[in-house]
């Protein structure tokens, strides 16, 4: 009988059947919601037309070639500014590696004088003070001189010249040219036209020479050949050309250091002068004063302009 029956029906109905391989690998597919969500609940925006205008365009779902195109351009733009940004960039350091000063050359203005490295110690010392003046375009010339000059006086400038290789700047020194000499017990001195004196010379000896007849014993001449005195002395053999004459000899009289005698090309006797007063003044009044005599045919023993506004004369 049928309703004892082992045998399993053929035909069961269609929910108890086993859903088949097909079906299952077709559910279990990952982008079956991704390729069909667009259909549940969505309203799709924009338009694929370039003739249709819909309203917020550009971030709509459908785009037409006109709003592809503006974005293509845009991102142009952009991608165009961040390569110019970086070029800037780029170049702003390039431009600060090729400004910096890690190493030092020093070379004179004039080609025939040759320099020892001291120098180079000397600017090396003083950007090592001054790190951010490394950099060569933030150099300050007139502290860097005068620093430089306070080690070696003999230097009249300093200029930084430009670079001298990857690193490397080159820095060139004006030498002072002196205009008088003067050596107490193997001490030479130098001063040049404006006052400065010094010890180091780089040229030949000056024509103008200091005679010592004061008799003060000094050691290594720093009494008498004080800073002050050869700056007067400069000041005095640098302003006589402009008032016609030349100096030849300066002369220290005995028992003083705080006066002068100087010789004059082409004229006999001495003129005195005072360190105590402006050697300005005393240049302009000894001129006059030579010129008097020498426009009134009268060779005296010597003048003296030591005080303002007047000349004696014997």
């Amino acid at each position: 009988m049928a309703l004892f029956s082992n045998k399993k029906q053929k035909n069961a109905p269609r929910r108890r059947q086993q859903p088949t391989a097909v079906s299952s690998e077709r559910a279990s597919e990952p982008d079956l919601e991704e390729r069909y969500a667009f259909r549940r609940n969505r309203t799709l925006t924009g338009s694929a037309s370039s003739k249709v205008i819909t309203l917020s365009e550009k971030s709509a779902q459908l785009k037409s070639p006109r709003v592809h195109a503006h974005e293509l351009v845009a991102r142009r733009r952009h991608l165009g500014a961040m390569l110019f940004v970086a070029l800037i960039i780029c170049s702003g350091l390039y431009f600060l590696i090729s400004q910096f000063t890690a190493g030092v050359v020093i070379s004179s203005s004039d080609t025939s004088i040759t320099l020892d490295e001291n120098y180079d110690k000397i600017v090396q010392s003083y950007l090592s003070s001054q790190p951010a003046e490394r950099l060569r375009f933030l150099v300050n010339r007139d502290h860097l001189t005068e620093y430089v000059q306070s080690k070696v006086p003999e230097v009249a400038s300093i200029i930084v010249d430009g670079d001298a290789g990857f690193g490397v700047s080159r820095f060139t020194v004006t030498m002072r040219r002196p205009i008088a000499g003067w050596s107490v017990r193997g001490n030479q001195q130098y001063v040049d036209a404006t006052g400065t004196p010094f010890s180091r010379n780089y040229y030949a000896s000056p024509s103008v020479e200091i005679v010592d007849k004061s008799g003060i014993q000094v050691e290594a001449g720093q009494a008498v050949a004080s800073n002050r005195f050869l700056a007067f002395v400069g000041r005095v053999v640098g302003l006589a050309p402009a008032q016609g004459y030349t100096v030849t000899q300066v002369i220290i009289p005995s028992g003083t250091t705080r006066q002068i005698e100087v010789m004059l090309e082409g004229v006999k006797y001495p003129v005195k002068l005072s360190i105590d007063r402006p050697a300005g003044d005393q240049t302009e009044d000894m001129a006059r004063a030579v010129k008097w005599m020498s426009d009134h045919k009268q060779s005296p023993q010597y003048i003296d302009v030591r005080i303002g506004g007047k000349a004696y004369y014997r």
